[in-house]
Parts: structure tokens; C-alpha cells; sequence
């Protein structure tokens, strides 16, 4: 087995929605196509991968550095010990090789779009849904048939007013989500309250509704919103300050009794230690939301669970960023707490199969060899018109 081809392109998925930090007005992905001389029924092999939102397009780190050393790789060193399929350790030290540590800029981005399409066309090969293959590989043989999932929104958006936002929320309860997410941070407290008030009319329970800052925070701001938020109840308070802020964040933990979320900004196993020995946070209550694409691919997030294993954690309190079919994979194969969703907004990327629609806060995954991704026919589109 050997790959034969790599595309890779750029795509904008641009809109005039902003969080607490960044517009998304110029925001694209990379995405790419794997191609291998393997067929399985008949089929060519193909991985896709792509990068979640809130990071732009790699188009230059992967084509001048980690395409490269992919190609340049003797086929027989990326095999696994059958030599009829690829092994995603050895494909991930090959693009890694020569790199130094820490400063991981934006180059954990692209690895990790390489990683999403390795891993899909790995399990491609052996006829299996990921998911299925990772309970297999690193667990106990089971995945989860189904996985919680919670509907991110809320986004600022220009003349969207607090009846726009109830609009929002309501919507995502009628495609079948009981949980939802909305952002704060872009406005003072005292008008964000009034938001989220509103948003809790909709949804209902506190438990049901997080909210999310974005890493906007200094330290004063922080515990504003926390004592503002508190008597609420919020199901968690997401990344109030800057991701590498440990001593924020432990103050935070200190400070709010309720839970918090953070780490979908942390982009390796050496971060997620970090945040583990420095951060105070809670395992019986905090949420880890460290992203796979964004951090290198699935085989680093792999090296972040052992840390949190090490330290008595559960991989339940992980609930990954991104909204997407690969970590929904990942979810249900690792046995995480459940997957974030983006149903309205990063179309295509966001979102899940087309067959297996939100029931009762739960999606279930297609039964299809890889990720799953030819089950959702708007990405397709996307890939076959770029790829």
C-alpha cells in the first residue's frame, strides 16, 4: 500500500458573526484529499481532513513543509507492521521529523489535518467506522452508539437582537438539541445578563445553556462575570482568559463554584499537563475541551488523555471543540462526555451524517467504513469541487 496523491485546498467559510475576540469575517480551512493505490469493494481509498473553525487555512505551512516530507517518505516506513495499512504514529513522525518543541504556532493545525485524513483512510482499509476502530485499538471494543451533543451559537451579529438570539435557541431545540451554547465577553456585563436571561427563557434549564468568553478576560473581568453569573447555574463558563493562563484560570476554580470549560487553545500533551498541575482545575466538575484537528491530530490527543488519566481524570470530563464528524468519532470511540455541534453556522464542516439527525440531545454515527464524511452531501460537494 502506498499514497499516489495529495490536494490540498483553500476554502472560505467567511461570515459576519464575531465572538468576544475575533471576527469571522475572513475565516477559511484547508482541506485536503489523501489518495492510496488501496481499494476496499472495489473503491479507491481516499482520506479527507480538514481544520476546524477559529484557525485560517494552512495552505502554506502544509504545502512547503509537512506535504513534503509525506511524499518524500520511503511508502514502506508510514506502513504498520502488516504492511497493508498506513500507521498513523509513523505518518505522524514523519511530517514531525526535524521539528523542535514547543512554539506550536499555527503548525499543530496542519499536522492535524493531515492526522484527520490518515486516520480516515486507516479505517477505511480495515472496513470500519472510526469510531469503532479506536474502541477497538484503545479501548474496550465497545463505542458509545450514541453521543451527547450540545449546539454552539449565540455568536454577536450585527442588528441580532435578544429576540434573535431566543430565535437562535429555539431553533436548535426544534432540530432536537436539549443543550446550547452562546457567547459573552463582546458586550459589558450588564448587557450580556440581560442575554443570557433570555436565552434561559428559551432553553429552560441553567443546566442546558454554557457560555463562552473566548479567552477574552483579564483577571478583574473574569471574576465580574463569574459573581455575575453565579446565581444562574450555567451547565459551565467557558475560557474566560488567555488559554496559557494558569494562574487565571485556578483563580477562576477558586473563586466560581460552578463549573468551567477551557483547552480547546491548548495544542499538546506538554499544555495539557500544564493546565492539570497549574490550573486548579476541578475533575469532578470542569470540562476539557482540547480539540484533536487543531492540537496535532488524534495522536497527540491520545498523549492528552494519558495526562489526565495519570492524574485520576476521566476522559467523560472531555468534550471536545471543533463540531465535527471526526470528533464525533473520537467521542464515541474514546468514550469522551460528548461532542460540541455546530448546526448552523462553518457550513459544510460542521454538523454530522446526513442519516443520523439530533434526537433527544443524542446523535448516533453511520454505519460506513472511515469518518463518515460521504455521508454528509453538502461536504462532499466541497471536496469534489476543490479536490
Amino acid at each position: 500500500m502506498r499514497i499516489t496523491d495529495i490536494k490540498e485546498a483553500r476554502v472560505s467559510i467567511a461570515s459576519d458573526i464575531a465572538n468576544a475576540y475575533i471576527s469571522f469575517a475572513r475565516m477559511d480551512v484547508s482541506i485536503l484529499a489523501i489518495y492510496t493505490d488501496a481499494k476496499v469493494d472495489g473503491r479507491q481509498v481516499v482520506g479527507y481532513g480538514f481544520n476546524s473553525n477559529g484557525r485560517y487555512a494552512q495552505s502554506g505551512l502544509l504545502r512547503e513543509r509537512f506535504l513534503p516530507r509525506l511524499e518524500e517518505a520511503d511508502p514502506a516506513s508510514l506502513l504498520d507492521d502488516s504492511s497493508r495499512n498506513l500507521d498513523p504514529f509513523k505518518v505522524w513522525a514523519t511530517v514531525m521529523a526535524n521539528e523542535k518543541p514547543g512554539g506550536h504556532g499555527e503548525r499543530s493545525v496542519a499536522v492535524g489535518i493531515i492526522d484527520m485524513a490518515i486516520w480516515d483512510i486507516v479505517a477505511k482499509v480495515e472496513n470500519q467506522p472510526l469510531a469503532q476502530l479506536l474502541a477497538g485499538r484503545f479501548g474496550d471494543g465497545e463505542a458509545d452508539r450514541r453521543v451527547s451533543v450540545y449546539a454552539a451559537g449565540g455568536y454577536y451579529h450585527p442588528g441580532k437582537e435578544i429576540r434573535g438570539l431566543q430565535e437562535e435557541m429555539r431553533d436548535y431545540l426544534d432540530m432536537g438539541y436539549l443543550a446550547t451554547k452562546m457567547k459573552i465577553g463582546g458586550v459589558p456585563l450588564d448587557e450580556d445578563l440581560p442575554r443570557v436571561e433570555a436565552a434561559l427563557e428559551v432553553v429552560g434549564e441553567a443546566s442546558r445553556l454554557a457560555v463562552d468568553a473566548n479567552g477574552r478576560f483579564d483577571l478583574k473581568t473574569t471574576l465580574g462575570f463569574a459573581d455575575g453569573l453565579a446565581p444562574y447555574g450555567v451547565r459551565w463558563y467557558e475560557e474566560a482568559g488567555d488559554p496559557l493562563d494558569y494562574a487565571l484560570q485556578r483563580q477562576l476554580c477558586e473563586h466560581y463554584a460552578g463549573p468551567t470549560a477551557t483547552g480547546e487553545n491548548l495544542f499538546s500533551h506538554q499544555d495539557v499537563r500544564n493546565l492539570l498541575r497549574h490550573g486548579g482545575m476541578r475533575p469532578d466538575r470542569d470540562i476539557l475541551q482540547m480539540d484533536p484537528v487543531l492540537s496535532y491530530g488524534l495522536v497527540e490527543y491520545l498523549r492528552m488523555l494519558d495526562e489526565l488519566r495519570i492524574r485520576g481524570w476521566s476522559t467523560r470530563q472531555c468534550i471536545p471543540h471543533g463540531g465535527h464528524q471526526f470528533a464525533l468519532n473520537i467521542a464515541a470511540g474514546l468514550r469522551l462526555g460528548g461532542n460540541e455541534s455546530y448546526p448552523r453556522v462553518f457550513a459544510p464542516f460542521g454538523g454530522f451524517a446526513d442519516s443520523t439527525p439530533v434526537e433527544d440531545g443524542l446523535v448516533a454515527l453511520p454505519d460506513r467504513p472511515g469518518i463518515g464524511f460521504e455521508d454528509k452531501a453538502e461536504l462532499m460537494k466541497v471536496f469534489n469541487a476543490h479536490l
